[in-house]
């Protein structure tokens, strides 16, 4: 008996394996083809494996190879982003400052309050203001999921979670390619280029290439802010639910749902464990070199399957002022942070 279920479970998990193995296979030659075109024309691999992955979203669809693409951009992605934390230790953290930290606060703070006032000038419910508002603020996508999780159910939370969702990921891959051109033409210094890159983009991965395209300076900068401000997801969800839970139409699902489990994104956790070995010594320069080199091949390969997953239609099907909302919303975020760095610079 024991034997027959030991050969069940591996004949489902090859079965598993088989069916990612064409999407995975399709994301790496995309990968491997953006990386021979960036070393014969120059600019960063992972834009062309953005934009060259964008050009097979159809392939997303394909029942063949949407599981492997699904699974590089969920699982593969994220590995490469939580593996950046053997690049990075405490001191390095230290040195961001204090700061950095406040702008990084002060930013997310004042962009969910921005997603709410805009919400009620535009007509939109307040719940869409803090599922904009939060997807800016904090990590686009994830946590507008998060976000909607502790949201009071109702017939419109699903589309306009569907319409954040959607909108966070195109605003998100048009700040990636537009950022740097900015802080290319404000000449600012590495350092405050990545955190503004860091604090201003809403995907992860996004800031990765955007930040990265700027050097390595801007780029692990970029990746520390981001996920300081990823770190905030878990107190902003927190805040949402605690206020849901307190009005009255929602006394009785409280009482009936019981404990809020807090969503804590696993790449974090994951980076936090990389920084806390790499600060401690406890981490060679050869095994830090080979996770560097892996993060890195995951990051391609991720990458390549964001592009390949990011709908310009899908934009159009969400109404205008859900559209304005997130715009405004990115644009309010983008120009607190570079006017709180333009007053730190000149201070």
């Amino acid at each position: 008996m024991l034997r027959l279920s030991q050969g069940s479970y591996w004949h489902a998990r090859s079965d598993h394996l088989f069916r990612l193995w064409p999407g995975v296979a399709l994301c790496a030659v995309i990968a491997l083809a953006a990386v021979f075109v960036s070393g014969i024309h120059g600019g960063p691999p992972m834009l062309y494996g953005l934009l060259m992955g964008a050009a097979f979203h159809y392939q997303s669809h394909d029942p063949r190879t949407a599981p492997g693409v699904d699974a590089c951009m969920r699982v593969v992605l994220r590995l490469g982003i939580g593996l950046l934390g053997a690049r990075i230790t405490v001191g390095q953290i230290e040195s961001l400052g204090w700061v950095t930290g406040l702008i990084v606060v002060l930013a997310v703070v004042s962009t969910v309050l921005c997603g709410l006032f805009v919400a009620r000038w535009l007509r939109l419910s307040w719940s869409m203001g803090l599922l904009a508002g939060g997807a800016t603020a904090i990590c686009g996508a994830a946590a507008a999921l998060a976000i909607a999780a502790v949201l009071p159910q109702d017939e419109h939370r699903e589309r306009n979670t569907l319409s954040v969702v959607v909108l966070a990921t195109v605003l998100s891959t048009v700040a990636m390619l537009l950022y740097p051109l900015v802080a290319s033409a404000l000449a600012l210094p590495p350092l405050w280029a990545g955190v503004f890159m860091g604090a201003t983009i809403h995907d992860v991965a996004q800031v990765v290439v955007a930040g990265y395209s700027l050097g390595q300076e801007a780029g692990d900068t970029a990746s520390i802010v981001k996920l300081l401000r990823v770190s905030l997801l878990v107190l902003v969800v927190l805040v949402i639910s605690i206020v849901v839970g307190r009005l009255p139409s929602q006394a009785a699902t409280k009482k009936a749902t019981g404990k809020f489990s807090l969503p804590v994104p696993s790449f974090l956790v994951l980076f936090v464990i990389l920084v806390g070995v790499h600060s401690a010594g406890w981490m060679s320069p050869s095994l830090q070199q080979s996770m560097a080199a892996t993060s890195r091949a995951c990051l391609m390969v991720g990458v390549t399957a964001l592009g390949m997953k990011t709908s310009f239609v899908g934009l159009a099907r969400t109404g205008w002022r859900p559209a304005a909302l997130m715009f405004i919303t990115t644009v309010w975020i983008a120009l607190f942070v570079l006017g709180a760095i333009e007053a730190v610079m000149h201070f």
